[in-house]
């Protein structure tokens, strides 16, 4: 068993309160579930409205595809979010 996790630091200038965060958040963890079989939940930074972290999980029985699963539900987000990517770390077990 594979178990793949990617901690995804996003950064949005334009928010201006914790609602507006939540609703971009919900946005994107809304659009994930729908279309890739992952875990995926804010992990961090709840209470700054600029900085969202999104935490995604998932399992495997190869490697490659662990990683193929992260890196296409990462390219998703930075395709489909006003948010811009900071940093990404991916861990693969």
């Amino acid at each position: 068993m594979i178990i793949g996790t990617a901690k995804i630091y996003l950064r949005a200038n334009w928010v201006h309160s914790l609602k507006e965060k939540r609703m971009i958040v919900k946005s994107i963890i809304a659009k994930l579930k729908n279309k890739f079989n992952l875990s995926i939940a804010e992990v961090e930074n709840q209470d700054i409205h600029q900085s969202i972290v999104i935490g995604i999980a998932c399992i495997s029985n190869d490697t490659q595809h662990a990683n193929s699963m992260l890196q296409n539900a990462i390219n998703f987000i930075e395709e489909n979010s006003e948010a811009f990517i900071e940093d990404v770390v991916i861990e693969i077990s």
